[in-house]
């Protein structure tokens, strides 16, 4: 019996898709100090939202704390008390939408030292070279893992997008 590409894809997506809950709230417990497995889902999920980063641009939150772990939308280079873009080119941009991520990072308790996981998404991949010098500059020796991206467009046509995993 041949199965085609297709076919294998399609199973292996649905498969993930039916897997990947379950892979995370197991992530999230394994992280978590005590060893029990809570049974309230509601005591596991803390939603983290401040002020002093951009309000979400739709249906999503700023970050999901679960466990020891912290889940980060992606943020723009938008300006909290404007809700424009920061002006000055990639390397404002960049500089924004890491200070948007890490009052988010802060507002759960943590610091930008607990970041285990970055990606970065780039309208053009000619700014990585400017976007790496900026980001630099917001973590220490030790350097989270980390995803670079051209994509096709951002919302609000902005330069760049990050979004962070933190974990304790």
């Amino acid at each position: 019996m041949g199965y085609s590409l297709f076919d294998m894809r399609h199973a292996l997506s649905s498969a993930m898709r039916l897997l990947l809950p379950a892979l995370l709230l197991l992530a999230g417990c394994a992280a978590s100090a005590p060893s029990t497995l809570q049974t309230d889902p509601d005591s596991m999920r803390e939603i983290i939202a401040t002020e002093h980063a951009p309000a979400a641009l739709g249906p999503y939150s700023q970050a999901v704390r679960v466990g020891n772990a912290l889940y980060c939308a992606g943020q723009l280079g938008l300006d909290p008390a404007t809700g424009q873009l920061a002006e000055g080119g990639i390397e404002a941009e960049t500089r924004q939408a890491l200070d948007n991520l890490r009052a988010v990072v802060e507002a759960a308790g943590f610091t930008m030292a607990d970041a285990v996981q970055v990606q970065v998404f780039l309208a053009d991949l000619n700014d990585y070279q400017a976007m790496n010098a900026v980001y630099t500059t917001y973590f220490d020796e030790s350097k989270p893992a980390r995803a670079a991206f051209e994509v096709a467009r951002l919302p609000r046509d902005a330069r760049v997008e990050i979004m962070l995993t933190a974990a304790k």
